[in-house]
């Protein structure tokens, strides 16, 4: 996930050492939450007091992120104007993407946390094999046995709660722009159709499959051929700029597209960071923590198309995309860059 666009999270693995790293620029990557960072309301009764989730959205807010604990630590500090600007993003709904081997915890819940507010809890699953093609956001399960085993028990942990779960950013997008080894892609493929079938057997879990951002896939007709073998069909639709900043109407036109191609499917967009739009003139590294941006659209099912079922924040704002401009690494929670974001935002 190192394209310019977004990015996301975690160590170089052992596909850097085989070469599969080498010159896969993409024009954004998905830098969530590999981190481990995640947290789930109710870790802390003192975080989750320092927020009120803004009235309006029918999505889950954890009462205990890492924004809200940030509230709590710069109010002890005395740095109050601060973390009043971070409630804009400690009060609004984003994304979980469970790390590591077991995301049933993290998973479970929230979604009990959720049902108990009448929410839905938003999700991303992100452990493909062969991950980002050995970059930022290298990783995932160690084959396709360890992935089915992994989103079996995503599914088991979602129940009969709201849910809604955007699949493995980058991974068709990848397969489009050629990072991903061609000898992968079959594979890859039947993983996601596999997964959208087991996600979608939870009666209250809706599934959009990633498909990039407008500056990466310059023709969506491109990913018709892909999103098709991944199981578009039996998804709910597809998602769009996870974890990038291009503009809401850059990115809807380019949705209904890539709708319009698909025979009228639905998509989201993922509005977390693009309240200035991209960072102009440094198209290779305009995705990793591009300064003098800002939020976005606040999460709702309110967007005037038919078509485009939300504006979700799927990107965590706040956790760095990468060791890039002064930042940590991919998915870690960075203070200084979530309160730029609040600053930059004009409502």
């Amino acid at each position: 996930m190192s394209r310019p666009t977004r990015t996301s999270l975690a160590v170089l693995s052992a596909l850097t050492a085989l070469g599969l790293a080498a010159g896969c620029a993409s024009p954004g990557s998905p830098p969530g939450s590999d981190t481990g960072d995640t947290s789930v309301g109710g870790a802390t009764k003192k975080a989750g007091d320092a927020v009120r989730p803004a009235a309006g959205s029918p999505f889950w807010v954890d009462p205990a992120s890492p924004a809200a604990r940030q509230i709590e630590r710069w109010n002890d500090e005395g740095r109050a104007r601060d973390a009043a600007l971070l409630r804009r993003i400690a009060e609004r709904p984003t994304a979980l993407w469970p790390a590591g081997d077991d995301p049933v915890p993290v998973i479970a819940k929230a979604v009990e946390a959720a049902g108990r507010e009448h929410r839905t809890a938003v999700f991303v699953a992100y452990n493909i094999p062969h991950r980002d093609c050995g970059q930022h956001s290298a990783g995932g399960a160690e084959d396709s046995g360890a992935y089915l085993r992994w989103i079996d028990a995503f599914a088991g942990a979602l129940g009969g709660g709201d849910a809604l779960v955007v699949l493995e950013p980058d991974a068709v997008a990848h397969i489009v722009d050629g990072c991903t080894p061609g000898e992968y892609h079959a594979e890859r493929e039947g993983l996601l159709g596999e997964a959208v079938d087991r996600l979608k057997e939870r009666p209250r879990t809706k599934v959009y499959v990633d498909a990039g951002n407008p500056a990466w896939i310059a023709d969506p007709r491109d990913l018709v051929a892909p999103l098709r073998r991944s199981g578009i069909g039996r998804a709910d639709g597809f998602a769009l700029n996870v974890s990038n900043f291009q503009t809401d109407a850059t990115t809807r036109a380019y949705g209904l597209r890539l709708s319009e191609a698909l025979g009228g499917k639905h998509f989201v967009v993922d509005t977390s960071r693009n309240g200035n739009g991209p960072l102009n003139g440094e198209r290779g590294t305009a995705w990793c923590n591009p300064p003098g941006r800002a939020l976005g659209t606040a999460p709702t099912t309110d967007t005037g198309e038919p078509v485009l079922d939300a504006y979700l924040w799927i990107k965590r704002p706040g956790e760095s995309d990468g060791e890039c401009r002064g930042g940590p690494a991919a998915g870690t929670w960075w203070p200084d860059y979530a309160l730029g974001l609040a600053r930059n935002t004009k409502a």
